[in-house]
């Protein structure tokens, strides 16, 4: 077996741009404006956003993390006001791009000038927004001063009203696309790449180990030891998979330690990238609700899954507790019942042999594709068996289906009365073509869409 180590990752995670400074200069209304949400607390009270709040923003078919800040205020103050100033610094230090917002009304102060010697020694780029700048009158009579701060460009904005933000938001994706560099390493053909993913300490890290028969991971009893998202090509009878070994996800009411916001961030964009995910479970806890929350994530993003119930050796010996940690799996995964379930153990190798064909199996239907005459059949088929229900007295009709791509296997079903269609019976469908396909342990999934109608329909 061939292994290959892939630094920096083949497709990287998106871009994560922190949105820092002093409080009530208008970031969390930037961050609402940008995200499209109202996750962020608006409030002219200093202090209000005492945590750091994240969302996608997606901008010229581009995307990135955008992370609010809690305000910085340098001097010494309360518990909370210091709680707050640490979190942005470790927002700063986890970001790739810092945007540094300042206030165009109220102009620069003694604490702007720390401030920035503070972000420049980060290393990291930084864009000088100059915020509550509502035209270009404004812009002329306030924008000169904050040319003080040494920086040769200024992006005069309001977050409140829009001004600006379209410059601005241009440059930016633009900077962070080319900041990828060089292009990274092309997957052969045919690669399956697979994200593992599981609370700390569960032997995401040793199981990779185990599959590469190197130790290239930092195995530790020390959870958390896994801050990042790392890539492992390896090459097993002609087939490349690329394992992604990624930080532990934590319930939010456990994440004491800043930085594992940033690492579950990654984790879940580290899934976007993969074909599989597996999940890690311990046999010694038996499933948690942390667990099926991060199947929930798999099932979002429309991966095929594999559950693995990692320590099995821990209960090798103790037949009832093997018989009840299944039983309680399969009562916590009904929402995903096409997802294998497998006992191993990373530690000796115990069940490790069936983990890569059943990696293959699910990788060959999630990525199966079908004949248009195959799927009417299928189609056909379930209708005559079971017919729809009426749709306010009318009659549905559906009329044809037709594959419009894989991973999962998407079927798009014309339909006369797509809202029509309970769900009981859409549910029913996708149970008829599992069966038909051989589909058994994948997902897919049946879009219904609304042909026009005649005017007798």
């Amino acid at each position: 077996m061939e292994v290959a180590n892939l630094t920096p990752a083949l497709h990287g995670p998106r871009k994560i741009v922190a949105l820092v400074g002093k409080p009530n200069v208008g970031k969390s209304t930037l961050f609402n404006r940008l995200t499209k949400s109202n996750k962020a607390i608006v409030d002219p009270t200093p202090g209000v956003t005492r945590d750091r709040h994240y969302e996608e923003v997606i901008w010229n078919e581009q995307s990135f993390i955008l992370v609010d800040t809690g305000g910085i205020e340098m001097e010494q103050g309360n518990e909370i006001t210091n709680q707050i100033r640490n979190q942005t610094w470790q927002a700063v230090q986890e970001a790739d791009v810092i945007l540094f917002m300042l206030d165009g009304k109220e102009g620069l102060s003694a604490e702007d000038y720390e401030v920035v010697a503070h972000l420049r020694r980060s290393g990291k780029p930084v864009h000088f927004l100059v915020n509550k700048i509502d035209g270009a009158e404004v812009e002329h009579q306030r924008l000169p001063t904050f040319y003080e701060l040494g920086s040769d460009t200024l992006w005069p904005i309001s977050s409140a009203h829009g001004y600006g933000l379209r410059t601005f938001m241009d440059q930016l994706v633009a900077t962070l696309g080319a900041s990828a560099g060089a292009p990274q390493p092309q997957l052969p053909a045919g690669t399956i790449s697979m994200a593992f993913l599981g609370r700390p300490n569960v032997g995401k890290s040793s199981l990779i180990n185990l599959l590469t028969g190197e130790d290239r991971m930092v195995v530790s009893d020390i959870p958390g030891t896994t801050r990042d998202s790392v890539d492992t090509l390896i090459e097993k009878n002609g087939r490349h998979f690329l394992l992604v070994d990624t930080a532990g996800i934590r319930r939010k009411g456990k994440v004491q330690e800043k930085i594992e916001k940033f690492s579950v961030m990654r984790t879940l964009s580290s899934l976007e990238r993969c074909d599989l995910a597996l999940v890690l479970i311990d046999a010694s806890e038996g499933i948690t609700d942390q667990d099926t929350k991060v199947i929930g994530y798999a099932m979002e993003q429309g991966r095929g899954c594999v559950v693995v119930v990692n320590k099995w050796d821990l209960v090798q010996k103790d037949k009832k507790r093997q018989k009840q940690i299944l039983e309680e799996i399969e009562r916590a995964t009904t929402f995903i019942g096409y997802a294998p379930v497998l006992t191993i153990s990373a530690l000796t190798g115990l069940g490790s042999k069936k983990l890569l064909p059943t990696l293959r199996e699910v990788y060959a239907q999630f990525s199966q594709e079908f004949t248009t005459g195959k799927l009417n059949r299928v189609l056909q088929d379930a209708v005559t068996a079971h017919s729809p229900t009426l749709h306010q007295g009318k009659r549905l009709k559906f009329y044809y289906t037709t594959q419009v791509t894989t991973k999962p296997p998407t079927f798009l079903v014309f339909v006369n009365y797509p809202k029509g269609v309970h769900f009981s019976y859409y549910r029913y469908l996708v149970n008829c073509f599992r069966t038909a396909l051989g589909i058994d342990k994948s997902p897919i999934r049946l879009v219904l869409k609304e042909r026009q109608r005649k005017r007798y329909d």
